[in-house]
């Protein structure tokens, strides 16, 4: 197996390329390394086999859902092998990410996401960072009491 180089492999299909690079731009900022697919592939190579090497040299692969990544002709492959490695999701290796509302369907479907959804800028970012650390999402403020006041 090769040796894990990057930290990320952002999964994305071309019609969210602005999320794409956002998000990367995100991450490298946050001092994590990744591959992207507009930044890292180079003219005349072969697509597959980029694809393929990327999903060997990340440690995990950033899946970005939306209606047009759940219809696309090479993302299963993709996430499918991030999930390959860590059926469980012990280790994080497979991480979706919502762009866009699309609903989910079989394996992935049971796979929990980070919800970027109609966020304002610096919540996404914050939102984005804290799930590929993993963390607990505690509330900033406290819960409002559920009983009668």
């Amino acid at each position: 197996m090769s040796e894990k180089t990057k930290d990320f492999f952002i999964s994305y299909t071309q019609v969210d390329r602005a999320w794409a690079e956002w998000i990367t731009w995100q991450l490298e900022a946050a001092g994590y390394s990744t591959i992207l697919q507009a930044w890292d592939f180079r003219p005349g190579s072969n697509f597959v086999l980029e694809m393929d090497k990327a999903t060997k040299i990340a440690h995990r692969t950033l899946v970005l859902l939306s209606p047009d990544y759940i219809n696309a002709l090479y993302t299963q492959p993709e996430w499918a092998e991030a999930f390959r490695q860590d059926p469980k999701g012990e280790q994080g290796t497979l991480l979706p990410v919502r762009i866009r509302p699309c609903p989910l369907e079989g394996l992935l479907a049971a796979i929990g996401y980070i919800d970027l959804v109609n966020l304002p800028e610096a919540d996404t970012k914050e939102k984005l960072l804290k799930g590929l650390r993993r963390e607990r999402a505690i509330p900033k403020t406290p819960p409002p009491f559920p009983g009668h006041s």
